[in-house]
């Protein structure tokens, strides 16, 4: 592929899951690793990922950060830093189409759950609530699609669209502030080769998220309910083809 092709679909698919992530909290890792991976080994791939996730996410965290749910918080953001930890550390030494298929099974699930009030009026307690964000974290860690499943675990609590969408971003950036520094060290001069590609999905990623933002504000409670529950079973179909 032309590199300069490359560069385009990049910042393009940059643009894409910014925007994506301001609405439903997650996306960012999904849609841009897979092209990513195209060009670089996996490891490389979810590295350089990373950085331009950490800067969107904390963006999305200053504008939202007033509306996040403190209670649901620490119940859900600690352990889920502590997985994204894990996951970096044990990155490339368990069987990954296994955890892939694990992860696909739990996001149908919950689609499902979303889409038919299957949650009723559950609100997970603090132990359900604690293997949840734990294991969002390590799934993060360990494939960069940690996005997905945490948004399955906030959407137990039942919170309002903007709550929701501030005290997962409040998690993620707890999770990006944990697992990124592993990254970085790991990848050494191998990210600083594509430095370029790193720039260009991170400026993609700014640019989405104040156009997603825009957007966001427009949704009714009902209908960001039905999108959670549509994008959650979504990915966890691409993820279910992606092993094919």
């Amino acid at each position: 592929m032309n590199e300069g092709l490359f560069l385009v679909e990049v910042i393009a698919l940059g643009i894409l899951s910014g925007a994506t992530a301001a609405v439903i909290g997650f996306g960012i890792g999904s849609l841009l690793t897979p092209l990513l991976l195209t060009r670089l080994e996996p490891d490389v791939a979810i590295s350089v990922v990373a950085l331009p996730h950490l800067i969107a996410t904390a963006t999305r965290y200053v504008h939202h950060r007033r509306w996040i749910d403190r209670t649901v918080l620490l119940r859900f953001g600690p352990p889920s830093a502590v997985g994204g930890v894990l996951g970096a550390l044990l990155q490339g030494t368990l069987h990954r189409p296994a955890l892939l298929i694990v992860l696909a099974v739990l996001l149908l699930l919950t689609g499902i759950a979303n889409l038919t009030r299957g949650f009723g009026g559950w609100h997970p307690r603090p132990l359900p609530a604690l293997g949840v964000g734990l294991l969002s974290g390590i799934f993060g860690g360990l494939v960069g699609n940690q996005g997905g499943l945490r948004a399955a675990g906030l959407s137990a609590f039942n919170l309002e669209p903007r709550p929701y969408l501030a005290t997962g971003t409040a998690v993620a950036l707890l999770i990006d502030l944990a697992r990124t520094p592993i990254y970085l060290i790991r990848g050494g001069g191998e990210l600083l080769e594509v430095w370029l590609p790193i720039l260009m999905a991170t400026v993609g990623c700014l640019m989405g998220t104040i156009f997603g933002e825009r957007l966001f504000l427009r949704i009714s409670p009902e209908r960001y309910r039905r999108v959670i529950g549509v994008a959650v079973l979504i990915l966890g179909v691409w993820l279910l083809a992606s092993l094919r």
